[in-house]
């Protein structure tokens, strides 16, 4: 990290001083100056707000918060690849990130490049070490009624902020996963090298199963102190391989997910996949005042749930980093009462956040006055208030 404190204005650590993107979904180049300070960004719908949440999520490892494919993020007809850039404030100075769709890959290749102060990185993974980023979009307000693996994502990106190999051991698991289940289809695999996949899936699995399984823990303690006028959420990871970690230590649960795993293999052949692993877990949430699982909570109810254990993440990042993570925060104030959007605005001034929320009325944000920067998003256009 380059020395350039005496140039970088006061803000919380690893805020965001400068936003730039090119070639951007709805941009051909913007440019947005925060100064560490959050950012409101009003407009109309479809206007791109959304789209200046996205390119802050790029900031961090994985897809972003819409998990689309790099290819569809270009915008559209340009015939050029999307960058987004940043400057981060930190004590000792300030720090360039760059990433964006790698320009020397094939066209059907899904990569990204990333530079941290012009050197180039290995890849995103990098970026967890120095940028920690949670989001809530309306995409997630299903969280509770759609399928587990929508729960394990959400999850898995929590858990980035504290453990910046989480994603590699979910993807290594993954990559042995897949080629299990091609040499299971095909037939007549070699057993030493199903041995071999089986060996790293278990090892990656239960690994992956155990930091889920102590973020929630963790999670859990912190949302339950009631900070921040949001309800308690009930939370744990349930399934098989959570409950072998409950029961037994994890030399053991590696052992016997190895083992199930070579006994299913016939079962596995037909129905193309795994019986058992970390991709079968849940995560299980409830209100802790009335025992009701959040599935059947009001839609209202859900989403102050969700800020909860998004708010209790962030104040464990900032305890465990020394920095606060990024919360990028979409369509937020609308689905909040004025109890709750005040203190929503509080509990982000409190644990020192740089947050990023977007809304089509200014007003819902109007006791921000002050503490936040405003900006008018319209035509692909941000210009500040």
């Amino acid at each position: 990290m380059r020395s350039l404190a005496t140039e970088a204005p006061l803000a919380p650590p690893g805020a965001v001083l400068r936003l730039m993107v090119s070639e951007f979904r709805c941009y051909r180049q913007a440019a947005l100056d925060a100064d560490g300070d959050s950012v409101v960004l009003t407009g109309p719908n479809g206007a791109g707000k959304t789209n200046v949440l996205e390119a802050v999520s790029f900031l961090s490892p994985g897809r972003g918060l819409r998990r689309a494919r790099l290819a569809e993020i270009d915008r559209r007809n340009a015939g050029m690849r999307w960058a987004v850039s940043a400057t981060l404030g930190f004590p000792a100075g300030a720090l360039a990130i760059g990433t964006g769709r790698d320009p020397d890959a094939a066209e059907d290749v899904d990569r990204r490049v990333v530079r941290i102060d012009g050197i180039p990185q290995r890849g995103p993974a990098s970026l967890a070490d120095h940028v920690a980023v949670s989001w809530l979009t309306p995409a997630l307000d299903r969280l509770f009624a759609d399928g587990a693996g929508g729960r394990r994502r959400f999850i898995d990106r929590l858990a980035l902020g504290f453990d910046p190999d989480h994603a590699r051991r979910v993807a290594a698991f993954d990559q042995a996963m897949r080629e299990r289940a091609k040499l299971l289809q095909q037939g007549g695999a070699d057993p030493v090298w199903l041995d071999a996949l089986e060996a790293t899936m278990a090892a990656e699995g239960v690994a992956v199963a155990a930091s889920r399984k102590v973020l929630v823990r963790r999670l859990a303690a912190m949302a339950g102190r009631g900070e921040g006028g949001f309800p308690v959420p009930v939370m744990a990871m349930t399934g098989d391989l959570a409950g072998w970690l409950d029961a037994m230590p994890a030399l053991e649960a590696e052992e016997r997910l190895a083992q199930a795993l070579a006994e299913a293999r016939r079962h596995d052949a037909e129905t193309g996949g795994a019986g058992a692993g970390p991709q079968r877990d849940d995560l299980s949430v409830g209100f802790a005042a009335t025992g009701m699982p959040a599935k059947l909570c009001s839609t209202g109810e859900q989403k102050a749930l969700l800020v909860a254990i998004v708010l209790a993440h962030a104040r464990l990042v900032t305890a465990e980093r020394g920095r606060p993570p990024l919360l990028l925060l979409d369509e937020i104030a609308a689905h909040l009462d004025a109890e709750r959007r005040a203190a929503l605005f509080d509990q982000i001034r409190h644990i020192g956040c740089q947050a990023w929320l977007t809304g089509t009325d200014e007003m819902l944000f109007a006791s921000l006055a002050g503490r936040a920067r405003f900006f008018r998003v319209a035509d692909a256009r941000i210009e500040p208030r």
